[in-house]
């Protein structure tokens, strides 16, 4: 029998049960939020640019680990075609089966979607999907001869994990120091459109992440199934613990970081009860999702969306998130190369986004929520087997009413080894940068163009804050 003593409520045990609940993943994850707050108080907050009236979301949709794109955007005319099949060697998709796209322009190529992704064709088709080609992390416009002679600042740690995940969410490729994402920075600026709001407007179905570090607005973590509430039992045990929280929150022998991190747990209990009475139990919609990870992420994400009129929310960013990208190794089956690990994944993309769009639909809130994907970074063009390196530029999908789909934006890299836009093993050279992508979708968010700067700081260092793919 556990004695009194194994349940206590000590204020070691305590903060460690209040991170799921702050949606920490790590004890430092938590310092930086903390940092971040007293950093609001020397800076101040950002002035919102107004109180629009409409309801918009942005879903981003991250793949850890670096989606080799490559596979998932084919060229299908017989010359591009041709150069495909020679670079990508053993990780070549066979023509047949390739689904075959119908962009609205035209440069005189044909492109074609992987055949696990035939939701993802089917939207395209509807004007729902657009892609965006050859997109990264920049510091400045590059050429291979600048990336050659290093004669032009180069993002920080290229082909890096960690460092690319950082510089895709935070949209700051030149800092080794990370301080805000570009999330959060969105957050911070446009929180105001948000009256007498209940809840965070951030919310993470994937943990803590650095996409939604802001100064002002802390992310907000649930669970695909709803609300996380800090060490969560029921009966007597659960009744107990609840009060010793209480007490602990409320005592007056804390410092610094006790006394901060209680008022954020504070925050988090009352919005996780709050949320969990206002999202009930059953889903305001019928569409069935993927029974997946990724599904449950998206089908939580509808469910939220829906309840923002109950919390009053007219602006809200959304974070979700699949692993099992970084495929050095069994991409591809052998012989049936439109199999394995890597077409498993885009299968599970193409059904979770394609009931996402469903649901949202059926909410009424189809052209009110854009669902955009970001990555580390592309993959190589060559194979190192049944696998692919880390690359650089890559493909991407924007999804939504609002989008302006049916569409290829920005420009294909020269698929030539040792070509224009080669550094090497085919690393493309990006020829859209982070920062231009997500202008674009802070645009239609309800950010300002004078405005952009704030959400963007390296913005202006590039000639196209609009590539044109919302409406």
């Amino acid at each position: 029998m556990n004695s009194p003593a194994d349940h206590a409520m000590t204020r070691r045990r305590f903060l460690g049960a209040c991170c799921a609940a702050v949606g920490a993943t790590g004890l430092l994850s938590t310092l930086a939020q903390l940092r971040l707050i007293g950093a609001t108080v020397e800076t101040g907050p950002v002035l919102p640019p107004g109180s629009p009236s409409d309801y918009k979301a942005l879903v981003c949709l991250f793949l850890a680990g670096g989606n080799d794109a490559n596979n998932l955007l084919i060229p299908c005319d017989a010359a591009g075609y041709a150069a495909y099949a020679q670079g990508r060697g053993g990780l070549a998709l066979p023509p047949d089966g390739l689904l075959r796209l119908k962009p609205r322009r035209s440069d005189g190529r044909d492109f074609a979607l992987h055949p696990a992704t035939p939701e993802l064709r089917d939207l395209f088709a509807q004007g729902r999907l657009a892609l965006l080609a050859n997109v990264g992390t920049l510091v400045v416009p590059t050429t291979k001869a600048q990336f050659e002679a290093r004669s032009v600042p180069l993002p920080n740690a290229l082909f890096s994990h960690n460092d690319q995940q950082v510089q895709w969410q935070s949209s700051i490729p030149d800092s080794k120091l990370f301080t805000t994402g570009w999330g959060g920075r969105l957050a911070d600026l446009t929180n105001a459109f948000n009256d007498n709001h209940a809840i965070s407007m951030s919310i993470s179905l994937a943990g803590q992440n650095s996409f939604q570090v802001g100064r002002t607005v802390a992310q907000f973590a649930v669970s695909p199934n709803g609300a996380v509430q800090p060490n969560a039992t029921g009966g007597p045990l659960g009744a107990l613990r609840a009060e010793g929280r209480r007490e602990l929150l409320q005592t007056e022998d804390r410092n610094l970081f006790e006394t901060a991190f209680a008022g954020l747990t504070n925050d988090a209990v009352a919005d996780s009860a709050l949320l969990a009475s206002v999202l009930g139990k059953e889903a305001p919609f019928k569409t069935e999702f993927p029974k997946s990870g990724l599904g449950q992420q998206l089908r939580m994400i509808a469910r939220l969306a829906a309840s923002a009129p109950s919390l009053g929310l007219r602006r809200q960013v959304f974070f979700a998130r699949i692993g099992g990208w970084d495929l050095h190794d069994h991409q591809v089956v052998a012989g049936a190369t439109a199999t394995g690990a890597h077409a498993k994944l885009l299968a599970d993309v193409s059904q979770s986004l394609a009931a996402f769009a469903r649901a949202t639909d059926e909410l009424g809130l189809g052209d009110r929520i854009t669902t955009f994907t970001a990555s580390d970074f592309g993959r190589t063009w060559t194979t190192n087997g049944d696998g692919s390196d880390h690359g650089w530029g890559s493909h991407h999908l924007i999804m939504g009413g609002a989008v302006k789909g049916g569409d290829i934006y920005g420009r294909m890299p020269d698929f030539s080894l040792k070509g224009p836009d080669d550094t090497g093993r085919g690393r493309w050279i990006p020829s859209t940068s982070v920062d231009e992508y997500n202008a674009t979708l802070a645009t239609w968010f309800g950010v300002k163009d004078t405005d952009l700067p704030l959400v963007l700081p390296n913005l202006g260092r590039f000639a196209n804050p609009n590539l044109g793919f919302m409406g």
